[in-house]
């Protein structure tokens, strides 16, 4: 493989994991556990900005719930999304891509880490990793 195919492919797989990493930040996806599920890898885990440890089916669950108590409680109208900024990606292998980024969500500022895994269904979130940091 030429260096020139090397570099579009590995293009087109941090591409592909920046896609699903902004898709599992997108609001009407954290809300569905089908459109989650369907982005995390079945030994997915989490390293949470929280510090708690994170599993598939506890992720789902709690981005399912987290998303109906902010609809149901949100008092504050025109609340800004979840913003995401320095997003770098870099092809680790021809199966993994590994993503860095910061996020801000309503003043918490988070340094985040995933690595996306090729499957047979696409690319998949297989490990994630949230620290806080102040600004």
């Amino acid at each position: 493989m030429s260096e020139a195919a090397r570099s579009e492919s590995a293009d087109a797989a941090v591409q592909a994991a920046v896609a699903g990493e902004l898709r599992l930040l997108d609001p009407e996806v954290r809300r569905s556990p089908e459109l989650v599920g369907a982005l995390l890898h079945p030994d997915f885990h989490e390293f949470g900005a929280s510090g708690r440890h994170w599993d598939r089916a506890a992720t789902i669950d709690m981005l399912a719930t987290e998303t109906e108590t902010e609809t149901e409680t949100e008092t504050e109208p025109g609340a800004a999304p979840v913003s995401t900024s320095r997003m770098r990606g870099v092809q680790l292998s021809a199966d993994v891509v590994h993503l860095t980024f910061d996020t801000q969500d309503n003043g918490l500022h988070v340094h985040r880490s995933s690595l996306w895994r090729r499957s047979d269904d696409g690319w998949l979130l297989y490990f994630h990793q949230g620290t806080p940091f102040t600004v």
